[in-house]
């Protein structure tokens, strides 16, 4: 079975998802069944033969919880310690179980880190091939397994002082730590459902690029999937895409930075013959610099209404912090060409609380929103902006969420709706949250079992953690560390993470000096174990 955490029209609009399903369903010895928190495929037959594997896309921290609730519908033990021979192994896989799984680690029996074209073929072969061996001798298989980390066969280490010292495998033979797989094929992923129950309904989703080459230093899409990889026009995109049209006439392209793919241009010119005078095409976001004429015209032609570019922060000092390689000028034609090619509106994301980020900037990004409506009036301007919160494998994944953060989300709405621009803020307190799971190790998930019910509130995930923490530690527990040190603290590059014993694409050194390069450029070489 396969579980996504949210309704069906959320799970199935994820890509991710939908992929993952197919490549299961195509293969002849396996009969996949999907669950939705609102819905789900007729199930397997109960009992021995019936439900062997359990397994779950995660994209977002906060829907951790939910796994819970699914697994007890299924009447699956949630904790993996509490699973007999006849339960089915549970597993997970997607960007956040692949940054960091520890705080959901005692649940899974294994997490897939990585791109699914390469990892499902191989567990579900692994599975296949010991099948019928005890379920321990099975997760010592999957162990071996490049890119599949099973929970149970490591155990954290912790110090006299609460502090993390390692995380490491109980017995021999078992790899000392686990490597992020990644994909190198010719092609990447298209929509394999196409449904107008979708929350982007009867939508063909393509792929066109997988990572970013930007390197923002907040990036988890950039850094996490590294390389950045680009299907060939005429053997990858336009197949794919092809195949979409023959059965809706709404078309997305999806990517990090869609229009930094080598032949965007060649693709949009293709896209721009008559015989697709009836499609509607979106797409993502896209990278200021890249905005052209041409990309305006067409993508007015085909239906589009907006654009959207992320700037993070409208002070130049602040772009060159996280590495956004974007003048003011180019943020400006970016506009100019938007509303040139037809386009009614510029969506424009930025952060709130980045690292080393004063008043001023906050003030210069509102001042940036203020100019781009004087100067291209008729433009419908939007800023959505977020809380900066770390994330596993980048360069500020020491650095911590800032409180200041939440008032000057509320600066900007200060300053910018009277002047009608829309400000569409995320929560500053679901941020909170956030950091607290990609942060935290293993001793977060008692907090995340005893929360279920309070899940949707910061006082409800505050007021579960402090009574475990007043509860103290299980014997031969390490205590939880203190709220203000997951979420708020900036920790010391030598510090030993959660996340040290799974391989990212870049190692720890390499990030350190990328954290130095952006908020100690002129300091003393800092290397990272």
């Amino acid at each position: 079975m396969l579980a996504f955490p949210s309704t069906y029209s959320v799970g199935i609009t994820s890509l991710g998802f939908q992929v993952v399903w197919a490549t299961l369903a195509r293969r002849p010895d396996v009969d996949v069944r999907r669950l939705f928190t609102d819905q789900g495929d007729p199930p397997h037959q109960k009992g021995r033969g019936g439900l062997d594997l359990f397994g779950l896309s995660l994209s977002w921290e906060l829907d951790g919880p939910v796994l819970l609730d699914l697994l007890e519908q299924q009447r699956i033990p949630i904790w993996s310690h509490d699973r007999h021979e006849t339960d089915p192994l549970v597993f997970g896989g997607g960007p956040v179980l692949t940054a960091n799984p520890e705080p959901l680690a005692p649940f899974f029996d294994a997490v897939l880190l990585g791109d699914g074209e390469l990892l499902l073929p191989a567990f579900i072969d692994a599975v296949q091939a010991h099948r019928s061996a005890p379920r321990a001798e099975r997760l010592r298989a999957l162990a071996q397994v490049p890119g599949i980390y099973v929970p149970s066969l490591y155990a954290p280490r912790y110090g006299s002082d609460g502090r993390l010292l390692a995380v490491e495998p109980i017995e021999p033979g078992i790899p000392a730590t686990v490597a992020k797989q990644t994909w190198g094929g010719n092609t990447l992923s298209h929509s394999t459902v196409i449904t107008p129950e979708a929350a982007w309904p009867s939508i063909h989703m393509v792929e066109v690029v997988r990572s970013c080459p930007e390197l923002c230093r907040f990036c988890l899409a950039s850094y996490l999937t590294l390389p950045f990889r680009t299907p060939s026009l005429d053997d990858g995109l336009i197949p794919a895409v092809e195949k979409g049209l023959g059965a809706t006439q709404r078309l997305g392209l999806l990517g990090a930075s869609v229009t930094q793919h080598p032949q965007f241009g060649d693709l949009l010119g293709w896209l721009d013959a008559d015989r697709f005078d009836g499609i509607r095409l979106s797409v993502s976001s896209v990278r200021a610099a890249t905005v052209t004429p041409q990309l305006g015209r067409i993508l007015a032609k085909r239906g589009s209404k907006s654009l959207t570019i992320a700037i993070e922060s409208g002070s130049e000092r602040m772009r060159q912090v996280v590495n956004k390689k974007l003048s003011g000028e180019e943020i400006f034609a970016a506009a100019r060409y938007a509303r040139e090619g037809g386009l009614t509106g510029l969506k424009l994301y930025g952060m709130a609380g980045l690292p080393s980020e004063e008043e001023a900037d906050v003030e210069a990004t509102a001042e940036l929103l203020l100019a781009l409506k004087k100067a291209t009036p008729g433009l419908r301007l939007s800023l959505g902006v977020s809380t900066f919160v770390p994330k596993a494998h980048t360069p500020f994944q020491w650095e911590g969420v800032r409180p200041e953060a939440e008032k000057r989300l509320k600066l900007l709405a200060k300053r910018l709706k009277p002047r009608g621009i829309e400000l569409r803020p995320e929560s500053y307190g679901w941020s909170v949250i956030q950091a607290l799971l990609s942060r935290s190790d293993r001793r977060l998930a008692p907090v995340i079992a005893a929360v279920r019910g309070r899940h949707e509130s910061l006082g409800g995930w505050k007021s579960t953690y402090r009574e475990l923490v007043e509860q103290g530690p299980e014997p031969g527990s390490a205590p939880l560390p203190p709220w203000g040190e997951v979420i708020h603290d900036s920790w010391d590059p030598l510090r030993v993470l959660p996340w040290d014993h799974l391989e990212g694409p870049l190692p720890k050194s390499t990030l350190a000096g990328h954290r130095r390069s952006a908020l100690d450029p002129a300091g003393p070489a800092l290397e990272a174990a």
